[in-house]
């Protein structure tokens, strides 16, 4: 259905892009890094690519200071819609587990950090906007970290990673024929993740909430790690903005590849980018 809406006319495959953690709020840090800060950066450059391919239309859910007017008033006018909504969820699909009209969720295999009420609510509430509002396809954009003595050091671990909801999930099988054409592009030029577990690239979950957790996710929802904040390419200011904008047109160029527009695809680069390859970034720094 995602692929015939492509060559459509009247519609327009809608991508939702959402910069991990809230504006002002969240997220990992290293140094002056930002993580909430370099996931808008990213999702600025991916927006830019998609607003100038007439067959999609786009959302972002915010940016550096505050939620879009559409989201913020969203969260404003239904939270108990929201609250009663991820109720109804759980709900359902305990029910379904119980009659074995689907299967038990398998645990996920990596941990991740439990986000404080309000903010799951808020992302339960970004499904559920989602939802009603027909989005085809939703990424939410992060770069990774992990607990340690010296959090003022980088660490051992380093990659990316793409989650992607447990097979069991409605929203599964679509989000992971698109994932694998993202992975497929960003692995090209960087290293998949070292961490356990991760190291698979591709990574089912049913716990994380943004690519919907209790099957809260009509749409096809990816979660991409695209690195580790105190890797080099974003570490160091000289290379950062280049890197981001590469891994970004990266992201665009695999969601184009599940659409099978491979021929197509260089056009906006040419006009959009900055005359450089990805090999240019690694020579400025040998």
């Amino acid at each position: 259905d995602v692929k015939s809406k492509y060559n459509t006319v009247t519609k327009k495959v809608r991508i939702l892009i959402v910069p991990g953690h809230e504006p002002n709020f969240g997220g990992t840090e290293f140094g002056n890094l930002k993580e909430r800060d370099m996931t808008v950066d990213l999702a600025n450059n991916l927006s830019e690519f998609f607003l100038n391919n007439s067959h999609y239309q786009v959302f972002v859910t915010r940016d550096k200071d505050k939620w879009t007017t559409d989201i913020d008033n969203y969260f404003k006018n239904n939270w108990n819609d929201i609250v009663a909504f991820l109720n109804e969820s759980k709900t359902d699909l305990l029910k379904s587990i119980s009659d074995s009209s689907v299967q038990r969720p398998k645990d996920s295999s990596v941990y991740h950090n439990d986000a404080p009420k309000n903010v799951a609510y808020r992302l339960y509430g970004i499904n559920k906007w989602s939802n009603e509002n027909e989005i085809d396809i939703a990424i939410h954009i992060h770069f990774n970290d992990y607990p340690r003595s010296d959090a003022s050091k980088p660490g051992k671990y380093s990659g990316l990673a793409i989650y992607v909801p447990e097979r069991s999930f409605y929203n599964s099988s679509t989000t992971d024929a698109i994932a694998k054409t993202v992975y497929n592009r960003l692995s090209k030029y960087n290293a998949t993740s070292n961490l356990p577990n991760e190291e698979v690239g591709i990574v089912e979950d049913d716990d994380l909430i943004a690519i919907g957790a209790y099957n809260t996710a009509d749409a096809a929802s990816m979660l991409i790690e695209y690195g580790y904040i105190y890797e080099p390419q974003f570490a160091d200011p000289t290379i950062r903005s280049k890197t981001v904008r590469e891994l970004a047109y990266q992201t665009y160029l695999g969601i184009e590849d599940f659409f099978d527009q491979k021929g197509n695809a260089g056009i906006a680069y040419d006009t959009l980018v900055l005359p450089y390859k990805w090999e240019n970034i690694m020579d400025e720094k040998s």
